[in-house]
């Protein structure tokens, strides 16, 4: 009988090191040597090396009031590995889930600039449908993809719109305060609604996808003809792309 295979051996102090890293990046305050001991059961001397390692690789600053905290490289880090995520494979699931149950042209799209660029699209089955490549763009105050990204980083995003949107149909929202409310409801339903704001009488549903930090990288969407939208359909079809991009945020908090 062959014995079990035995664990991989962890460095310590690489493992303490990232012990340290991972609760700065955690707090909202910095630290001093102490308190970060204390917290991790580590020496004051092994803390204090380890956090002197951190500092010389740019990962943690020393404050003068002799605290810690993390600097914006372990951002960077963990940005870079987002962007190698391949979306379009996490999301696969999720789109053709959304096709089965509307229908309708389903979309994923990701922010660029205040634009929404569409990566990877599952065709309408419907006679009369609505229609973008992948690779098109649209504003993102626009569409419903758009506007879920929007909503979830409007903190970050408002000031860029600036004091004048333009016009693409008469149901283009124009006015700053109108998408501050906009952006309210989209919050607080968990989906954006377009009604027919980019291209006349083509409707749009989207909901953000987001990292653990509640960051927006990209929306799932579903857009149809106003003529093909049943009774009632408006909330039927919020929830699914609701449902769907929280199914494809969860599986982004588990890599």
């Amino acid at each position: 009988m062959s014995d079990a295979p035995k664990a991989p051996k962890v460095d310590s102090t690489l493992s303490k090191g990232l012990m340290i890293l991972e609760n700065l990046v955690a707090s909202r305050k910095s630290k001093g040597v102490t308190e970060l001991s204390r917290e991790l059961e580590l020496t004051k001397s092994n803390t204090f090396r380890l956090l002197q390692s951190l500092v010389t690789l740019g990962y943690v600053k020393h404050s003068e009031d002799k605290t810690y905290a993390a600097t914006l490289k372990t951002w960077q880090v963990g940005r870079a590995s987002v962007e190698n995520l391949n979306l379009r494979e996490l999301a696969a699931p999720e789109m053709a889930y959304l096709s089965h149950e509307t229908g309708e042209a389903v979309y994923l799209a990701v922010p660029e600039n205040l634009q929404v660029i569409y990566i990877d699209k599952v065709e309408s089955k419907k006679p009369i449908r609505s229609w973008n490549p992948v690779g098109g763009s649209a504003p993102i105050y626009c569409v419903g993809t758009g506007k879920a990204i929007l909503a979830a980083n409007y903190a970050q995003m408002r000031e860029k719109l600036g004091p004048s949107l333009a016009r693409f149909t008469d149901r283009t929202l124009t006015d700053l305060r109108a998408i501050d409310q906009e952006m309210q409801v989209t919050i607080k339903q968990g989906y954006a609604f377009d009604t027919g704001e980019f291209r006349d009488r083509v409707l749009s549903f989207g909901a953000a996808i987001t990292l653990p930090d509640g960051e927006a990288i990209a929306a799932l969407g579903v857009s149809l003809p106003d003529i093909n939208m049943p009774d009632g359909g408006s909330d039927k079809l919020g929830h699914l792309v609701r449902h769907a991009a929280d199914s494809v945020s969860q599986k982004l908090r588990r890599l």
